[in-house]
């Protein structure tokens, strides 16, 4: 097949968010469609490439749902894959705490819980989709995201989706007194630089403004530093796209998730190849 089509498969646990990760990429004009079991996908896949010339772009749904199809999925997704198809595999997934308290606020059942609690639904499923999570090429753990930023999520990592497919990399600062970032690639530690937050002067501004730049930048520790991770990621990045990577995520983190983590972020920006990868920035903390 001269040119495949682009599929999203939106996978993940119950409560985590996948409808509306759905319904937010068929507002970014994919064809859509829910709970389709696995052996079936192909056959639908030829018919969406044979039948309408504009039908490019498919996000398709599947979960537990899908009963005994799912052990047949591995096979499909090779499948696809060896007839030139663009696949995503991205797994929604949300601590426990975070699932309970959702199915508690919508007082809906847990499709697994059977008889027994919430909790135990939450375990099972979790237990069940294993390797599901395994296959995955991208995880989202939206513990912490609304509906509303969920849905700004999706259209950040897809609504840019080209031709030409390039790796996606996340460019990511944040702040250790906040937690770690979930499902991050490479995470690096930044606390070791002078901090920004000890000079008056600088304390309520940020790694945005200039004079926060040029005090993090102009010290000769972060010179070694960005040569010795320009030379990491010029050896990896490679190495990540030809094992089939489709998206990365860099986060480098500082105490507040202000200064020196935002300064290296953009500084990063500037140094990646913009022709080679789509580049997307977020300062996790920068407001906080």
């Amino acid at each position: 097949m001269a040119d495949g089509l682009d599929i999203i498969v939106i996978t993940g646990l119950s409560g985590s968010g996948k409808s509306v990760a759905i319904r937010a990429l068929e507002d970014l004009g994919f064809f859509c469609i829910d709970n389709l079991p696995a052996p079936l996908i192909p056959k639908f896949i030829d018919l969406c490439h044979g039948y309408r010339e504009d039908t490019k772009r498919i996000a398709l749904g599947l979960d537990l749902r899908g009963g005994q199809f799912l052990k047949d999925w591995p096979d499909v997704l090779a499948t696809l894959r060896a007839a030139g198809h663009h696949v995503q595999v991205v797994f929604f997934d949300a601590t426990d705490e975070v699932l309970l308290r959702r199915f508690n606020e919508t007082r809906r059942p847990h499709p697994l819980a059977g008889s027994g609690s919430i909790q135990e639904g939450i375990g099972r499923e979790r237990k069940a989709l294993e390797n599901m999570r395994g296959l995955a090429d991208q995880v989202i753990d939206t513990s912490d995201l609304n509906v509303h930023q969920l849905k700004q999520e999706m259209e950040r990592h897809f609504s840019r989706m080209s031709s030409t497919r390039v790796m996606n990399v996340f460019l990511l600062s944040f702040g250790y007194k906040y937690g770690t970032p979930h499902d991050t690639d490479i995470m690096l530690d930044v606390r070791f630089l002078p901090n920004p937050f000890f000079v008056n002067e600088l304390r309520d501004k940020t790694g945005l403004d200039p004079e926060v730049a040029d005090f993090v930048l102009r010290r000769e520790e972060t010179t070694c530093f960005l040569t010795r991770l320009d030379s990491l990621l010029e050896f990896a990045l490679p190495l990540y796209e030809r094992e089939g990577k489709r998206s990365l995520t860099i986060a480098l983190g500082c105490t507040g998730g202000r200064h020196r983590s935002v300064v290296l972020v953009e500084e990063l920006k500037k140094r990646l190849k913009v022709d080679r990868y789509q580049l997307h920035v977020k300062h996790r903390d920068i407001e906080k």
